[in-house]
């Protein structure tokens, strides 16, 4: 067997029936077919060549949980479908949420898990299961230290990012670069030096089982259309979510089933469909992580510190029509349901200043997606909107930031916050960007049955597994997407790594 070529796994189809499992209503006869033809019962001991944990998905979630397999001394594979590991994680600004890191307390900022997870907790309005909100909440901070400390990540605390959309304390940690780029590069940096073994260009097609459920082994496929079985201790499904599979979207997202999606194209549900198959449930299909600061024609994210920084969403009837800084994820589709389906992002110069400390904000500029306006009637004809009905928007805005005091919405505005001459503008548009329903894990990350019994060794991590943000779009905490992945990665790599210890030592004394 080639070396490069044995052990791990992806989220890819590779045969019709299964994809077409995947676009199917989960209460049809043929869904149920088709999940069955996922798994098949193969003994352990029937495999020519095992490894001990099998890590499907190289992005930060499979990244963590490779890292944290290798740290509790496991051999692991890490299988990517891509020639490249990026996924969502680089299409992400590399931010991560994190209470009572080191980083944090040096900075001077008052957290704590309990305050971390009344966050979680009250933005979902207590839909999220309280008990794994405090996992996540207590096991962040310690898994940020954990990839600076332990494995040399380049990871600082953000200053600049207000405590605001559900944080009620400043608590994002980022690349310095601010991008999703450096994270999954540093990560992958990270793994190697580690000793993980990444294989890429690797499909999974099948994952084997035996009587009792436990995983066995895994099918992958190259891109030559040959195929090799891989025995394994543990598996971790760590594949992201089904942002990229319209038929998923509409039957469990049907409110975004014509939205733009603005996601990795290889978020196909394919591990959540695995684990179902293998017998996990799911919870809170229908979340999402939504945009509402989407440049579309850029092809980069408005970056909200030109809103927490006093900016304002303006329709093109020259009105505003939310509170910009609530609802970070809510608000891709009440951009939505404006004419056009797009607004226009208006800021003031210290605003702009701010947002240009970004990566994002620079890309945009230099495209030329931001304009200036020295007047209301400039403003008015870049957003193609009246005079008038704009000039009572800002007025009413200035008014509220001079007074130091809330508008309509509910929004505090400060007197810096004020619309002054020259403003800043650039339009956005809502899109979807990944999902956040999936498997339902434990505070290991391993995967439940409908009765609540775990999986004896299926874990899952990342977009593949239920988060931390409730139902539907507005329990989403900025950054959560990140934290979720690399805290429940490294938690699911730590505990695979005993898990197929136990069955190694098990096999040992069984010779």
């Amino acid at each position: 067997m080639c070396p490069d070529f044995v052990f791990a796994l992806s989220i890819v189809v590779i045969c019709p029936d299964n994809y077409t499992c995947i676009g199917m209503n989960k209460h049809s006869d043929d869904f149920q077919a088709a999940l069955s033809s996922l798994s098949e019962v193969r003994r352990a001991d029937s495999f020519e060549f095992s490894v001990p944990v099998i890590v499907a998905g190289a992005g930060a979630a499979g990244q963590c949980a490779a890292l944290a397999a290798a740290d509790g001394g496991a051999e692991v594979w890490l299988l990517e479908r891509d020639a490249t590991p990026k996924g969502s994680t680089a299409m992400s600004e590399g931010a991560i949420c994190a209470a009572a890191s080191k980083s944090q307390i040096e900075a001077g900022i008052t957290d704590s898990p309990a305050l971390f997870a009344k966050d979680i907790i009250e933005k979902t309005g207590g839909k999220v299961d309280p008990d794994f909100a405090q996992v996540i909440a207590t096991e962040a901070g310690p898994t940020v230290d954990w990839l600076i400390d332990t494995h040399g990540l380049p990871l600082v605390f953000d200053h600049d990012w207000e405590a605001c959309y559900g944080h009620s304390v400043q608590r994002l940690h980022k690349p310095p670069s601010g991008t999703g780029e450096e994270l999954i590069s540093a990560l992958a940096n990270a793994a190697e030096t580690a000793g993980v073994q990444l294989i890429t260009s690797a499909k999974l097609s099948k994952v084997y089982r035996d009587d009792t459920g436990a995983v066995t082994g895994v099918c992958v496929e190259r891109p030559t259309g040959e195929s090799e079985d891989i025995g394994c201790g543990a598996l971790i499904l760590a594949t992201c979510g089904f942002g990229a599979n319209p038929n998923m979207i509409a039957e469990n997202i049907p409110s975004m089933k014509d939205a733009f999606y603005w996601g990795h194209e290889g978020n196909d549900g394919f591990g959540i469909r695995v684990g179902q198959a293998l017998g996990g449930a799911t919870q809170h299909m229908d979340a999402y992580q939504g945009l509402g600061l989407l440049a579309k024609a850029y092809g980069e994210i408005v970056h909200p510190a030109v809103i927490f920084h006093g900016g304002v969403l303006i329709n093109t009837d020259g009105e505003r029509f939310e509170h910009e800084v609530v609802d970070v994820s809510g608000q891709g589709a009440r951009i939505m349901a404006q004419p056009d389906q797009s607004a226009w992002a208006v800021f003031n110069t210290g605003a702009h200043e701010a947002g240009l400390k970004t990566a994002p904000m620079q890309k945009i500029d230099a495209l030329g997606g931001i304009k200036r306006a020295d007047t209301v009637e400039d403003l008015a004809g870049i957003i193609g909107c009246p005079v008038d009905a704009l000039t009572d928007t800002l007025a009413h805005v200035s008014e509220t930031a001079k007074a130091n005091t809330e508008d309509r919405f509910g929004r505090p505005f400060e007197p810096s916050d004020a619309p002054d001459f020259p403003l800043y503008t650039a339009k956005v548009t809502g899109a979807l960007f990944h999902t956040q329903g999936g498997l339902i894990v434990d505070g290991h990350g391993q995967v439940l049955r409908e009765d609540g019994a775990a999986l004896p060794n299926l874990f899952a991590a990342g977009g593949t597994a239920r988060s931390i943000s409730g139902p539907g779009p507005s329990g989403y905490l900025p950054a959560a997407g990140l934290c979720m992945a690399v805290t429940l990665g490294r938690l699911a790599g730590e505990q695979a790594a005993k898990v197929a210890g136990a069955q190694l030592l098990e096999d040992a004394a069984a010779e």
